[in-house]
């Protein structure tokens, strides 16, 4: 079996007038590049590479030779493919043709969920069960509590209640956007509408230096955080994020924001984090998301993927590490994942079963793409 023909759209959001904002940056819409992978058998399998920042500099290269790399290959060695576009990242070609590190990173992602996709349909079953099926059905919370200009209390409520009224039982907010004091007041409201028997995350998008975040585990501790997210910034996470950890009892998760799986294994073996958040739609695709959810498993880190919580069942669901899936089920935040499949799992009180089809066991919805999506080869 041979890859004979890439499809490659880029899917966009519609423009919203009042953005959500995290701590520090606007939270698009949604922003994919979708690939569609045709073979010489006739099966087809897809991947999608997320970026919060302009989709551009992912197209780039698929305008300009990247898919000649691909076609003729075969779909059911992904870990060959992979090592083949991963090593474009220290390219001459690559740098010559203005392809970025970044989008090599990205592109990669999703030709290996579109191989993997394919493999599971060859072996007629549901990936999470070729990865190791260790259970069928995963709890999931919902992202929500995101800044706006202008946003009051009221609004803040109503966003919460419209997640609870869909029957959620975990939520995780946004930090780190006000003072610490702000912020505080503004999580004991929202703690406030949940109440006391539902779960709630925290997640500072690294916004908070050393000495704010030391003081924040402790002003968050009676609202009892199930976890606390990149809390630390960007430049020195890692030394910053283990010595927090000595000092609370909160969880600490992180890995969204790395770019290799090498960046998660460093997190690991500093002692950084308790929980990882890796997505295989960012870096890796399945193929170094296996690898590190079995480094999680030695280790004794719990695994919760960043975004796409049907893409990141299938890992989820195949080991024991795995803990809980991230949906976003605000479809003025996010129209993809309430559109772009056509009849998704079902998120009931909480929970997820995980697709039973073969391969990804999802069906893409071509209107949905058509509404979206922009064709690029």
């Amino acid at each position: 079996m041979r890859i004979t023909k890439l499809e490659v759209w880029a899917l966009r959001g519609p423009k919203i007038a009042r953005p959500h904002w995290t701590a520090h940056f606007v939270v698009p819409a949604g922003n994919e590049l979708l690939l569609k992978m045709h073979t010489s058998e006739g099966i087809t399998g897809f991947g999608l590479a997320t970026s919060y920042t302009p989709l551009d500099p992912l197209l780039k290269p698929w305008k300009s030779g990247y898919a000649d790399l691909i076609v003729g290959e075969s779909p059911l060695t992904p870990e060959n493919l992979y090592q083949k576009l991963f090593a474009l990242t220290t390219s001459k070609v690559a740098n010559e043709k203005g392809w970025t590190r970044e989008a090599m990173i990205r592109c990669s992602a999703a030709v290996d969920l579109a191989c993997w996709d394919i493999m599971g349909k060859v072996a007629g079953l549901p990936l999470y069960k070729m990865f190791g099926g260790y259970r069928d059905e995963l709890p999931v919370y919902a992202t929500c509590g995101y800044y706006r200009e202008g946003k009051d209390d009221n609004e803040l409520k109503d966003e919460i209640q419209m997640m609870m009224d869909q029957g959620h039982h975990s939520y995780k907010v946004k930090t780190g956007g006000l003072s610490l004091k702000e912020d505080i007041k503004r999580l004991e409201f929202i703690r406030s509408i949940l109440g006391d028997d539902k779960e709630l995350m925290v997640d500072v998008n690294r916004a908070w230096d050393l000495r704010t975040a030391i003081e924040g585990v402790k002003l968050l501790k009676p609202l009892r955080p199930r976890w606390l997210e990149e809390p630390i910034r960007w430049e020195d996470d890692r030394r910053g994020l283990k010595l927090l950890s000595q000092q609370t009892d909160i969880p600490i998760s992180g890995g969204e924001s790395e770019i290799t799986s090498y960046g998660c294994r460093s997190m690991i073996e500093e002692q950084a984090i308790q929980i990882l958040q890796f997505d295989v739609t960012m870096y890796g695709g399945f193929t170094e998301g296996k690898k590190l959810a079995a480094l999680c498993e030695m280790n004794h880190v719990q695994v919760a993927p960043h975004h796409d919580c049907f893409i990141h069942s299938h890992l989820v669901a195949s080991t024991p590490a795995g803990l809980i899936l991230e949906a976003f089920c605000d479809p003025e935040r996010d129209p993809m994942q309430a559109e772009l499949f056509e009849d998704p799992p079902v998120i009931k009180n909480g929970m997820m079963k995980v697709p039973e089809g073969p391969g990804l066991g999802l069906t893409l919805s071509e209107r949905a793409v058509q509404k979206f999506g922009e064709r690029v080869l």
